[in-house]
């Protein structure tokens, strides 16, 4: 029978008593007190501070949750209320343009957000003559949106006296606006740009008047773009400000281009060192083609130039074209 083997184990020295708090740190010292300290009222009142914790935790979480609730129901009233702005200020746009004699009309018009601060109309004031215009309140958003409502329905073009009838000149016609505005005595420094002209459809004479508005361009076959000489001060700002005339006779053929200040920045990264021009040679490229086709292939091009999700400005153009000939229908 084999013999069984022991192995003695051999005991550690016990510590001298004061080697214990050598071996022992501070932390490990006071988490030890703490588990001494740790009676069951001490463990309930711990599970009651913690629930309390949580409860409050909930509280806050609830009351964002509602928070949220409340913002986006706002958020969907505001869009709705924008959505529904916009389809009134289309409303105030002309349904179909004028096609009197061989003069025909052509628009771009695309906000920058919901609303534009930029406005236009093109209307037949009798048997011969088209009335039309452009214009751009300063800002963008629903304030200036208002103000080219007010401008539409506070630009008076014609006189109507005893089953007679006066059309006012364009500069006559633009200083009643200056006074209508001014006399609302708006809380705001609010103040707008404009041009209104007047084009006799069998003659193709056109008058303009302008109020700080960019000038018109003229797009002429075989000719380069050239700026129309008309200016004037500002609408909105100074009382009793007089406008003049400008007129001049359209050939056949001929496309005169107004415009708003949109059009300028949508082809412009940088305003301060970019070139303001730039639109002019996208346009000039696109004179031999007709206009409908002329207006989209620019706007896809002011797209490409700035981005169609985020426009930097609303974009407003008016083309006024004179048909080469009496049967053209481009």
């Amino acid at each position: 029978m084999a013999k069984r083997e022991f192995h003695a184990t051999r005991m550690a020295p016990l510590a001298p008593e004061g080697a214990l708090s050598a071996v022992l740190t501070p932390a490990m010292l006071e988490q030890a007190s703490m588990d001494l300290l740790a009676t069951p009222e001490n463990i309930v009142r711990q599970f009651d501070d913690v629930q309390c914790e949580m409860d409050g935790l909930k509280s806050e979480l609830n009351l964002l949750r509602r928070r949220d609730e409340t913002l986006n129901f706002y958020m969907h009233r505001l869009d709705e209320e924008l959505r529904l702005a916009a389809r009134l200020q289309q409303d105030f746009l002309p349904k179909a343009l004028p096609t009197l004699g061989n003069v025909r009309f052509h628009t771009l018009f695309r906000p920058a957000g919901y609303v534009s601060g930029d406005l236009y109309d093109v209307m037949r004031v009798d048997e011969k003559r088209v009335g039309f215009y452009i214009a751009d309140a300063v800002g963008h958003g629903m304030p200036a949106a208002l103000l080219t409502m007010f401008i539409k329905h506070a630009l008076v073009t014609k006189e109507v006296n005893e089953g007679t009838y006066r059309l006012l000149k364009p500069s006559e016609a633009l200083g009643r606006l200056n006074e209508a505005i001014l006399e609302q005595h708006l809380s705001q420094a609010t103040f707008a740009t404009a041009i209104y002209g007047l084009i006799d459809v069998q003659t193709l004479e056109v008058t303009m008047a302008c109020a700080g508005h960019p000038a018109p361009v003229l797009l002429r076959d075989g000719a380069e773009l050239s700026a129309l000489a008309t200016e004037g001060g500002l609408l909105g700002i100074f009382p009793g400000e007089t406008y003049s005339d400008y007129t001049t006779r359209l050939l056949p053929g001929d496309r005169l281009v107004l415009y708003t200040d949109g059009i300028e920045v949508a082809f412009c990264d940088d305003p301060a060192t970019g070139n303001p021009d730039h639109w002019r040679g996208e346009l000039l490229a696109r004179r031999h083609l007709p206009c409908d086709r002329l207006i989209r292939e620019f706007a896809e091009a002011a797209d490409k130039a700035s981005g169609s999700l985020e426009p930097k400005d609303d974009l407003t153009m008016v083309i006024v074209e004179a048909l080469a000939l009496a049967n053209d229908t481009r």
